[in-house]
């Protein structure tokens, strides 16, 4: 009888998630992938699974990744120092070789080569490498009106939507490392949450789907907010309701429903199947920001 129970379950599953599939059949859905889920070899692989589920159901995918952890790893490896800025990683001409080695060589092709692995196809591009972002230099203003040079550190200036579409129709899942092109070819490090969010808008995208550490945007008792609109967000960052990392990929998500997205979510990457859960039942894992 337990075996039944566990396929009934499944069953129920696949019969709440069709009118989900049927709605974002065709639709583009952009993934930043991020955190522990990059780390760990089973949330990975199942992770990665779910992308190209999602493709052969008739959706598009497009994930943009991150790397951070393995940045830091390498050039502490490597005795390189390194700081951050208000959140932004000080991109020196040393850290910046490190950024393109590890996010566009190494991490971007073992993301493109697991989707391979599990039936899909996948097509990776960082950088001058198909030249899918377009970037200019980011400075930072401090509290005496003075600029913080932060190097390499960019930020989005345009997308190559219509390169990424041809792609896409093609049937490939576009793996994007979030290194841009700038004037003569400078090459500069993006925040991979603004990267997602821009490449989201540009694609006018159905969904965009942050992947983090955390279960979402949780209210003052630590409690999950399973749906906020934009001015609930602003209302519970200036009680520092809504504080530390969390600030940036909420204002990433507000930028993105302005310019055109439908809806973004916040999910916990260390939950299996958890864009699947997202998007194909009515409750979700994590939290759906609306405009």
């Amino acid at each position: 009888m337990k075996t039944f129970e566990k396929l009934i379950r499944r069953a129920k599953f696949i019969s709440e998630a069709l009118p989900y599939i049927m709605k974002f059949y065709d639709k583009v859905i952009v993934i930043k992938y991020g955190g522990a889920a990059m780390i760990d070899p089973e949330l990975k692989q199942r992770l990665l699974n779910d992308v190209v589920l999602l493709k052969f159901v008739g959706m598009h995918p497009i994930i943009v990744h991150g790397g951070g952890p393995e940045i830091n790893k390498r050039l502490k490896k490597r005795k390189i120092e390194y700081k951050f800025i208000h959140g932004l990683r000080v991109t020196t001409r040393q850290v910046m070789e490190v950024v393109e080695k590890v996010l566009g060589k190494k991490v971007n092709q073992e993301i493109v080569s697991l989707i391979k692995k599990n039936g899909g196809r996948a097509k990776g591009f960082s950088g001058k490498k198909g030249k899918v972002i377009k970037a200019h230099k980011t400075w930072i203003k401090n509290s005496n009106g003075n600029y913080h040079d932060l190097g390499f550190t960019g930020q989005v200036a345009g997308i190559r939507y219509r390169f990424l579409m041809k792609w896409m129709k093609k049937g490939y899942i576009p793996v994007i490392a979030p290194i841009g092109i700038g004037p003569r070819g400078k090459t500069y490090n993006i925040n991979a949450d603004s990267a997602a969010a821009s490449i989201a808008e540009h694609l006018k995208a159905d969904k965009l789907i942050l992947i983090t550490d955390v279960r979402g945007v949780l209210d003052k008792d630590g409690e999950l907010i399973s749906e906020i609109d934009t001015d609930h967000i602003n209302r519970l960052i200036k009680k520092k309701t809504i504080s530390g990392g969390m600030i940036p990929k909420v204002k990433c998500g507000i930028h993105a429903l302005q310019k055109g997205v439908d809806q973004v979510h916040i999910v916990n990457g260390q939950i299996p199947h958890v864009v699947l859960l997202e998007l194909f039942t009515d409750t979700g894992v994590g939290t759906m920001v609306v405009r």
